[in-house]
């Protein structure tokens, strides 16, 4: 996907006069560089590290885990990975340049010409990056840390040469991106301190000149190019992680003091600037929550291990995330999905079937206790009793909510629930999303996703892709997309781009109110359709298993498309406004009755291409079929009778 004219004067209409100034220096530094040979770096003698796991930390990892792991390990070893629903096998021997879905290689050259955006040109950009990453490296030096057999660490090494080799400073694809550059420094730490035991490990690391040469580089390239004003979301927090947690555990620099404060005091600013005070992260999108709540503790755990102080912000943001998720998952530990997802990590050391959401909530606990209202976490992870060795306790003293939060204010959340906790309910009533170009947000005001028993009822169907495919990626992030109401044929909001939003449509909480043990009350309005309202309730009745949803116009009615969005794992029978659920939990058969507003004709739509329409992503690069109901009609005038949808569990 190439970039218009056009999206460039959108892009820069979303910039204030501070950050273009810093993007002009930028792109003078860029140009610069390009015209210079890389320097070859300080020269380094003596390097120790130091930055080791405590004793008993291995051994503390459960026996499942360990399990997973290593079966994790030996498919890596056999040369096998999945990456965003494409599987590779030829990890044995990867060529880091290539795009396995579309068979493309990326273009060589200096790395910030390199036109990573152009799939035609480069690939799919997001397959060529994440086994860059080198998390399934941590993977596999984890699965030497616990087994000691030297082959996992000797295919690390391996490839970390090869990857060198390939990928000389400033040189190709991988040198683009910070964020990368952050995540792929993380790697190296943990990837060291996994291979601890190894007698090849300094040999790799600290006594091998090309591996300084990366790690001083990696952090040059970071220290020069932040992400910048708009852009600076997730991004910045990996950059200023991995920068931090490099300039730690590889203190071998004349820069390195100096880079670490830099990229501590960006992180403590950036961290605060992206999570709201009720804990969530303000891009509003779930899994970015996650992302940056693993770059912290990661981050936090490298400090720790250093004896470097932090500011006690860091520590109260990192915590207040935590009680954050406890309160927003489902009975299953599963957040909502909201806003955009990529399936992007902070720091991997699990073998495939780890949960993701226990894993964070259990390190949460390890580190700053458990709530009484918490959900309980049976599950076990090896990356868990690792950061826990390394973080030091924090949390008595600290005010934590006594109750599990329902309604997040800052964030629009809010959450119902029946007292079983097994109808879970997600309002949004938040902003649009994070900065002036909302990056990660989707067009999905007053959605509401439902859930019995942890099985979505009611879906948000996900994300699928970011680049290459304009009119997917459109499908995902719009407003027929969630299960919510469309006017005039139009989104809320209004995109300038696949990552940029041009106008915001602004949303208001009127009602959130769970006080009545018997209906639990929701209600909330947005402005995206000026000069008219959409105005919609939500009532959960505990007794009657049943969920009532009023949609409104308010001002100019126009042609209405209202959508719900069903899980892959649910069927529905459609007929006469009348939509007759079913799915199945551990072989019993569950259902449901969807009671549609008869003012407007209903259709199934299921797997339909042109244009995309009922799809349900579970991860990055992934899509099902799904059946989706969409109503089609005017809206009403007002003061009229507004459109009701009851949805009863039977």
């Amino acid at each position: 996907m190439t970039m218009s004219a056009g999206w460039y004067l959108r892009r820069l209409s979303a910039m204030g006069p501070q950050e273009i100034a810093g993007r002009v220096g930028d792109t003078l530094r860029r140009r610069r560089w390009g015209d210079e040979t890389p320097p070859a770096g300080p020269a380094v003698s003596g390097a120790r590290f130091t930055a080791v796991l405590p004793d008993g930390a291995i051994e503390a990892v459960p026996v499942d885990a360990a399990k997973r792991l290593v079966a994790e390990a030996d498919r890596l070893m056999d040369g096998r990975a999945e990456f965003f629903g494409v599987e590779r096998e030829d990890m044995t021997d990867p060529d880091w340049w290539l795009d396995p879905k579309t068979g493309r290689r990326a273009t060589a050259g200096y790395a910030l010409d390199v036109p990573y955006r152009d799939e035609d040109t480069v690939g799919d950009i997001k397959q060529i990056w994440e086994p860059s990453r080198h998390q399934y490296l941590t993977v596999l030096a984890a699965a030497y840390a616990v087994t000691g057999d030297e082959r996992y660490a000797e295919r690390v090494a391996a490839h970390l040469r090869s990857w060198w080799k390939v990928n000389p400073p400033l040189e190709g694809v991988h040198w683009v991106s910070g964020i990368e550059l952050g995540i792929r420094l993380l790697s190296w730490v943990w990837v060291r301190r996994l291979l601890e035991g190894w007698p090849g490990a300094a040999a790799l690391f600290e006594a091998n000149p090309t591996a300084l040469h990366q790690i001083w580089h990696h952090q040059r390239w970071l220290a020069a190019f932040p992400s910048r004003g708009s852009s600076a979301n997730n991004h910045v927090i990996a950059e200023a992680a991995g920068q931090f947690a490099a300039s730690c555990a590889f203190d071998w620099f004349p820069e390195s003091e100096r880079w670490r404060g830099q990229a501590l005091r960006s992180l403590d600013r950036h961290l605060r600037a992206n999570t709201f005070l009720s804990g969530l992260n303000r891009e509003l999108a779930s899994e970015y929550h996650g992302l940056v709540l693993e770059l912290g503790l990661a981050a936090l755990a490298e400090a720790d291990a250093a004896e470097v102080p932090v500011p006690t912000t860091v520590r109260l943001v990192l915590l207040r995330m935590t009680d954050a998720l406890a309160a927003v998952v489902d009975n299953r530990l599963r957040p909502p999905r909201q806003g955009d997802a990529d399936d992007g990590h902070g720091l991997v050391v699990d073998g495939a079937g780890t949960d993701r959401w226990a894993s964070l909530l259990a390190t949460g606990e390890a580190v700053f206790g458990r709530l009484p209202w918490w959900p309980e976490v049976t599950a076990g992870d090896a990356r868990t009793p690792m950061l826990a060795a390394l973080l030091r306790p924090y949390g008595p003293g600290v005010a934590r909510p006594e109750r599990r939060p329902v309604h997040l204010p800052d964030a629009g959340m809010t959450i119902l629930r029946d007292a079983a906790d097994r109808i879970w309910c997600r309002c949004d009533g938040g902003p649009h999303g994070f900065l002036s170009i909302a990056a990660h947000g989707h067009a999905d005001a007053l959605s509401v996703e439902v859930r019995h028993d942890g099985v979505e009822v009611l879906a948000d169907p996900g994300t699928y892709c970011y680049h290459g495919q304009p009119e997917w990626r459109s499908y995902f992030r719009s407003t027929l997309g969630h299960n919510t109401l469309e006017l005039g044929g139009a989104d809320q909001s209004v995109s300038g781009g696949p990552f940029l939003w041009t106008r915001h449509a602004r949303t208001r909480v009127l009602v959130a109110d769970t006080s009545d043990p018997a209906v639990a009350r929701w209600c909330a309005e947005h402005d995206g359709y000026q000069p008219s309202t959409h105005r919609r309730r939500v009532e959960l009745a505990d007794a009657a298993q049943e969920l009532r949803i009023t949609d409104e116009v308010v001002g100019e009615g126009g042609q209405v498309r209202l959508a719900f969005h069903l899980g892959p794992e649910v069927t529905a029978e459609l007929s006469d406004g009348l939509a007759r659920l079913t799915w199945s939990v551990d072989g019993e058969e569950r259902s449901a009755v969807l009671d549609l507003p008869g003012q407007l004709a209903w259709r199934a739509h299921r797997g339909e291409s042109e244009p995309p329409l009922g799809w349900y992503s579970e991860g990055f690069g992934r899509k099902v079929p799904a059946t989706t109901l969409v109503g089609t009609g005017l809206g009403p005038a007002e003061g009229a009778r507004g459109f009701v949808t009851v949805l009863t569990f039977t």
